[in-house]
């Protein structure tokens, strides 16, 4: 769904002529073609502007209705065979553990991920949850199009998103120096992309969805102005991941969820999830809940601000064993050392990831980390509902654009997102 190296098009706009009794040219707009400029050549030197062509209204209303949310489309097993070369084409991420091709179906270009039923799911049931899900529409979220069963499968149909995951942009291992998101603004940018997303999942996309995905491989980064889009929209859902009952609304989770885990024949517990993101509940349970994405965005955050990632080991060789370190942990004592009355910041600056060269307003940075902190609380009743947290995360943003306009690069230094 991603690509490493992000490129930028640029439009060219398209010049044409005609001779008529009249010698009139007509120029078209590079941009939406929405108006035609008309110039006589007898006495006439001013230029109107007039209605475009039929053609070129047909194709505003065709991109127009390209951006809507549409119907699901219900493949079949053989045009997902097709578009794949019988699954033998190259994976679209060969470090998942989640099969994925990108290929073009129905002439446009598209990501399949292959994904097991967790459980079974009525067909009436599933059409149902698939149409909810692909109606749903969203700027932060990719935008799920449509699905195909066979056997123990489900092939779920993304629209795909030029872009790189937020791991890559974060961490390079071949230049460690360096980050896409060299920058405060866009740092900010992503997170407020990520909590609207998410607010928008949990509380406006129907019947109180819950992701269950979230970490920095199911996060995309576009270009050029650092937007970020979720990935795995519904996946929890039509992959049997959830039951109604499941679902616990902003309420946390009740003392009888132990009893629905899913379970396989030979009595072990099956769940997904990604050590670092996973809330403690889950880890005991395995059953997705909102409160646990809550938890998981706050460690995504705390990952934006610091660079590093949720969960590190390093060999203690005094101990002659790997210690584990938790960004959980670090950001605290980074706030308990970093802020207080006193008005001292030096331990949250150290923490504070050292590529973005200590050039960010200190309060912003301390209030932020501090909404993340409560967002992975132990307890899920006391992590605020994404509501609450988009509302937070928007204001802290406003501040740092406030921030980011009256910082004056200084003339003569040049500004490129290229490793050196």
């Amino acid at each position: 769904m991603c690509k490493s190296k992000m490129a930028i098009k640029a439009s060219v706009p398209t010049r044409r002529s005609q001779s008529s009794s009249t010698a009139t040219t007509t120029k078209s707009s590079s941009f939406s073609n929405r108006y035609t400029s008309t110039s006589s050549s007898s006495t006439s030197s001013s230029t109107t502007y007039t209605k475009a062509s039929t053609s070129s209204s047909v194709s505003t209303l065709s991109s127009l209705r390209d951006s809507l949310p549409e119907n699901p489309h219900i493949y079949d097993i053989s045009e997902i065979r097709s578009a794949t070369n019988n699954f033998l084409a190259k994976r679209h991420n060969n470090n998942s553990s989640i099969a994925s091709w990108r290929c073009t179906l129905r002439g446009r270009s598209t990501v399949i991920f292959q994904r097991k039923f967790r459980r079974k799911i009525h067909t009436d049931q599933l059409k149902e949850m698939l149409s909810i899900i692909c109606r749903n529409h969203h700027v932060s979220i990719v935008k799920l199009l449509g699905a195909s069963v066979s056997g123990d499968h489900i092939y779920l149909v993304y629209d795909h998103v030029q872009g790189a995951n937020l791991a890559e942009c974060l961490r390079n291992p071949r230049n460690p120096n360096f980050t896409v998101l060299s920058t405060w603004i866009s740092r900010m940018q992503v997170a407020a992309d990520l909590a609207h997303g998410l607010d928008y999942i949990h509380n406006s996309a129907g019947f109180n969805l819950v992701h269950n995905h979230i970490k920095n491989s199911s996060i995309i980064v576009t270009e050029p102005h650092f937007n970020a889009r979720i990935c795995h929209f519904g996946t929890a859902q039509l992959c049997g991941e959830i039951r109604d009952d499941d679902k616990d609304g902003d309420d946390g989770d009740n003392e009888n969820n132990s009893s629905k885990v899913n379970r396989s024949d030979s009595g072990i517990t099956q769940f997904e999830g990604v050590r670092g993101y996973m809330a403690p509940e889950f880890m005991v349970s395995g059953v997705p809940s909102q409160k646990a994405d809550v938890y998981a965005f706050g460690v995504l955050v705390l990952e934006l601000l610091s660079g590093e990632e949720p969960l590190k080991y390093k060999l203690d060789k005094i101990r002659g064993d790997y210690v584990r370190t938790s960004l959980i942990e670090t950001a605290r004592d980074a706030i308990q050392g970093g802020g207080g009355g006193g008005g001292g910041h030096g331990r949250l600056r150290t923490w504070v990831d050292r590529r973005l060269k200590d050039s960010f307003p200190v309060e912003v940075a301390e209030k932020l980390t501090r909404l993340a902190l409560e967002c992975v609380h132990s307890e899920a009743d006391q992590r605020p509902n994404m509501g609450r947290v988009v509302g937070k995360i928007s204001k802290l943003y406003l501040e740092s654009k406030f921030w980011s306009d009256n910082i004056k690069i200084p003339a003569g230094v040049s500004v490129s997102l290229a490793p050196r």
